[in-house]
């Protein structure tokens, strides 16, 4: 009885230890709240990237990117921000600015999702 007690303990202790140690590595996984907040600033800013002409231009990439429904959503709908500012400001310009917006998704994504997404934030 006392060792399923302990193991009990030790069971419930360890996401806890989990936590504190990403906390303090600065690893910690945002709050729904923050995570959130994050989400709406991403989506601020690819609507801004592809802007009101490109929205009147390209209806259903400004939807998707308005109307995603979580943070994955919008991961997917950079592919189509990037065809639209591509083709309306050159592939260069279009990928730096994809670049940007790439990083703002760091440490809101699914740990599968993120290490697919590799080293140059796609």
């Amino acid at each position: 009885m006392h060792s399923m007690l302990s193991q009990l303990k030790l069971s419930n202790l360890v996401p806890h230890i989990k936590t504190s140690c990403m906390a303090i590595l600065g690893l910690s996984e945002p709050t729904p709240a923050a995570a959130h907040a994050s989400m709406e600033g991403i989506r601020l800013l690819m609507l801004s990237e592809l802007g009101g002409e490109n929205e009147k231009r390209f209806p259903a990439v400004a939807r998707r990117i308005r109307y995603a429904q979580d943070i994955q959503a919008l991961w997917y709908a950079r592919s189509d921000l990037m065809a639209v500012l591509a083709t309306t400001h050159g592939e260069t310009i279009a990928r730096e600015k994809l670049a940007c917006i790439s990083g703002k998704f760091k440490g809101l994504l699914p740990r599968a999702l993120a290490q697919r997404a590799g080293p140059r934030g796609r």
